[in-house]
């Protein structure tokens, strides 16, 4: 019955169960009564091993491209070397279009060795460790990559961005722009922990490959004191591959080129967001090294109840579109 299940809190005699007590009471007694579902009665698939592109698109899959190597080990004993049933893998590192790098295993630490074990009559085991064999950055880079980074000219707030480009000619008429690119650091920013949503516009004729990712979002970074000024070193990479087709109208014009955008946010420990600056960037149209600083702004509120709205629940002005941060390209006048 109902008054099974339900528990009396009080020594009254009048004490009824409530209205929450009869509902719980009654998922307890369904729970009670459920019985395994069979595998058989599975209506759909849990897993999808090849999903199609279609799929993907439809479940907002996300896939980074990834470039994968094996560091392989050939286990077999004396006089059986080269066969494949004896080879296995011993480390694989993997490389993301973000410019992620994963090792795994991790470089040997303080939990010991790794070890292989064969499948075989002798049962052998192999230990192996995996260790970091890049060159230490010497001093003397050190001090000149600091150098670099004091004789930046300092202004209210800016971006610091770290531009490699190369033109390389494909087909007749063809461009293809190769950019590795990285987002160094932000000073002089009101609110800590900013991080930054950038995205690429390309005008017209100008195109990338499918893979090809043109917006970001980056993550949160802790500021520290330099100078007179708060500076985030996010140190974040990226590629860009685009290709400009020139078509018969345009032969005698210059092309447009391809806009960076900046969004610059903050976020606080009550996950209260800010927005801190907007800038833009047109691409370098040289190759080789570009080290550029980008100016950013943002819309402010005059008076004190804007300024206690900022601070106290966040929020600010913001544009409804980040293409008018500068002139877009769709303009004509």
């Amino acid at each position: 019955s109902l008054l099974q299940h339900c528990q009396k809190v009080t020594d009254s005699e009048h004490e009824v169960p409530s209205y929450l007590a009869e509902r719980m009471a009654n998922v307890r007694r369904r729970r009670r009564d459920c019985r395994p579902v069979e595998a058989s009665s599975l209506k759909s698939k849990i897993i999808t091993w090849e999903p199609s592109e279609e799929f993907i698109k439809n479940n907002h899959v996300i896939n980074t491209p990834v470039q994968t190597m094996y560091i392989m080990g050939d286990l077999g004993p004396y006089g059986k070397l080269g066969h494949r049933e004896y080879e296995h893998v011993v480390c694989t590192i993997k490389v993301g279009g973000n410019g992620v790098i994963t090792v795994k295993p991790d470089f040997t630490g303080t939990e010991g060795d790794y070890w292989i074990e064969l499948d075989g009559e002798k049962r052998e085991v192999w230990k192996y460790t995996v260790e970091n064999a890049s060159a230490q950055v010497q001093p003397e880079e050190e001090e000149r990559e600091q150098c670099v980074f004091r004789d930046v000219p300092a202004v209210v707030a800016e971006l610091l961005v770290l531009f490699i480009c190369s033109f390389l000619q494909t087909l007749p008429g063809t461009l293809r722009l190769f950019v590795n690119g990285e987002i160094v650091s932000a000073a002089g920013y009101e609110y800590d922990n900013p991080y930054i949503h950038f995205f690429v516009e390309l005008p017209n004729q100008w195109s990338s490959p499918a893979f090809q990712q043109l917006s970001g979002v980056m993550q949160t970074c802790a500021t520290k004191a330099v100078g007179w000024d708060n500076v985030a070193y996010f140190c974040y990479p990226f590629t860009l591959e685009m290709f400009f087709t020139q078509g018969d109208e345009s032969e005698d014009t210059l092309p447009q080129w391809p806009v960076l955008y900046f969004e610059v946010l903050s976020l606080d420990f009550w996950q209260r967001y800010r927005v801190e600056g907007y800038g833009s960037l047109v691409l370098p149209a040289s190759p080789g090294l570009h080290m550029l600083t980008i100016p950013t702004w943002r819309h402010v509120e005059l008076g004190t109840v804007a300024e206690l709205r900022r601070f106290f629940i966040g929020g600010s002005p913001e544009l409804e579109g980040l293409t008018s941060i500068r002139i877009p390209s769709t303009f004509r006048g």
